[in-house]
């Protein structure tokens, strides 16, 4: 893609547990009562997570996720989350 960047994503320890639990397929109030936090903080960080990533939804997030290694799902691109490794390039 021409004139494309790259820019360094970093996502915080709290955005990565909402980040897995959203590839998880939990709603925003699932992860609230999972993670005991309001809604509308997992709103904040879910909006967040999306301009840091450059996605514009739920599905482009997971594949993003899964791209860079962020999550496991069902034994595919199993991983540990690490918060020091959560800076990965995007293409913007």
């Amino acid at each position: 893609m021409a004139g494309s960047r790259k820019k360094p994503v970093s996502l915080s320890e709290r955005e990565l547990q909402v980040l897995e639990l959203v590839a998880a397929g939990l709603t925003n109030q699932n992860v609230a009562e999972k993670l005991e936090i309001s809604k509308r903080t997992v709103d904040n960080h879910v909006s967040n997570i999306l301009t840091k990533t450059a996605t514009g939804n739920r599905v482009e997030l997971v594949r993003w996720a899964m791209k860079w290694g962020k999550v496991c799902i069902d034994d595919v691109n199993c991983c540990s989350i690490q918060p020091q490794s959560a800076t990965e390039e995007v293409v913007t």
